[in-house]
């Protein structure tokens, strides 16, 4: 096989594929761009899609030995439930942007821990989202959670472009080129 396109675990690719799912809902309601949805409404894909099946994803992982994946599942899926479950609870806005700010940590420890490119990309981009939303919590900033939200979007795109990928035997990394072998002047 090719060492630019990878097949990808059947685990790796249901997990890619309910985070880019999940991402994608909770990231366009957080942007507005679509008239009358809301965050809020992508609590059932959080809860079942997210929490539940990513959950899952991350003990089958964890069953193949896959140390990293199943880290990743089960924590985001864990995060997941519990932003959907708790959605309606009435919390102030600094616990709501502490709660963020936390799972952004964990995004970081995702984003340094693996090793494929897009992955990284996902994960990096949902850390930069939950900071901004984090910070837009604390400070009341509406212009900063659209921003958050925007970031989520492209966390799901990258984490969904994963899954379609190995799916379907697409590149998923950049080729790169040897040392030395840059384009010279002549003349």
């Amino acid at each position: 096989m090719d060492n630019d396109v990878s097949a990808g675990s059947t685990t790796t690719i249901v997990g890619r594929l309910a985070l880019g799912i999940t991402l994608l809902a909770f990231g366009l309601g957080y942007t507005e761009v679509i008239d009358g949805v809301s965050a809020a409404d992508a609590v059932s894909i959080a809860q079942y899609v997210g929490g539940v099946a990513l959950f899952i994803a991350g003990l089958m992982a964890f069953r193949d030995h896959d140390v990293v994946t199943g880290t990743a599942f089960s924590a985001l899926g864990a995060l997941w439930f519990t932003w959907a479950v708790s959605a309606d609870a009435q919390v102030s806005d600094n616990a709501a942007g502490l709660f963020l700010l936390l799972f952004a940590l964990v995004a970081l420890s995702l984003t340094l821990a693996v090793g494929d490119q897009l992955a990284k990309g996902a994960y990096g981009l949902f850390f930069v989202s939950l900071v901004l939303l984090a910070v837009a919590n604390f400070a009341d900033n509406d212009g900063l959670t659209k921003v958050g939200g925007w970031f989520a979007v492209a966390a799901g795109a990258v984490a969904w472009y994963a899954a379609t990928a190995a799916l379907a035997h697409w590149p998923t990394v950049l080729p790169r080129r040897a040392a030395g072998r840059g384009v010279t002047a002549t003349g």
